[in-house]
């Protein structure tokens, strides 16, 4: 499989928005509350409004499959307050709104999304890509594990939110990378 990157446009919102919406029935149905207002996630109308600020930044991007949109991802230098510490959010960039459409689930478009998030972190010479995670969700911490993430910590009370379990990988330099994943990812911007 081929998974094609390009930048997000505003036109993508309602896409983002369907897929955020499809991923929090699809975890509620396995008894997560991950992105649900009972969880403490962001009502669909503040998420879309984040997004929409990071698409207006160029922070955006959608992973494509057949030229069918499979995947989002946001990736930039921010994270919530008390997550990060300065000096790690100095070396690094941040993993933000990463959903994969349900079509799409086991064919390693989050591997894809995650690489390319690698890919934006050697261009601003930051040698981490970090992200939080839903604390609870221990299914979704074992994904990041299984591709290369380690926990650095779940973040103190200082932190805001229910995505407090802090995940980071040091950026593979592109000589180190499997080559399968040199040779079938694709960026394009615009």
């Amino acid at each position: 499989m081929t998974a094609r990157m390009r930048q997000a446009t505003l036109g993508d919102l309602p896409l983002i928005c369907r897929l955020r919406v499809q991923r929090t029935a699809w975890l509620a149905a396995r008894g997560s509350d991950q992105w649900t207002v009972a969880g403490k996630g962001r009502p669909i109308e503040i998420f879309a409004d984040a997004v929409g600020r990071a698409l207006d930044a160029g922070e955006t991007w959608i992973a494509e499959v057949d030229d069918e949109p499979a995947g989002t991802i946001t990736v930039n230098r921010r994270a919530d307050p008390g997550l990060w510490s300065p000096w790690e959010l100095a070396e690094a960039v941040v993993v933000h709104f990463m959903i994969v459409d349900l079509r799409f689930a086991g064919r390693q478009v989050g591997r894809h999304l995650l690489d390319h998030a690698d890919r934006v972190a050697e261009l601003a010479d930051r040698p981490w890509v970090r992200l939080d995670a839903w604390t609870t969700n221990s299914d979704l911490h074992d994904y990041y594990r299984r591709a290369g993430f380690r926990l650095a910590r779940i973040a103190g009370p200082g932190a805001t939110g229910p995505s407090r379990a802090l995940f980071e990988r040091r950026v593979a330099p592109p000589t180190r990378r499997p080559r399968d994943v040199r040779s079938r990812f694709s960026m394009q911007s615009g």
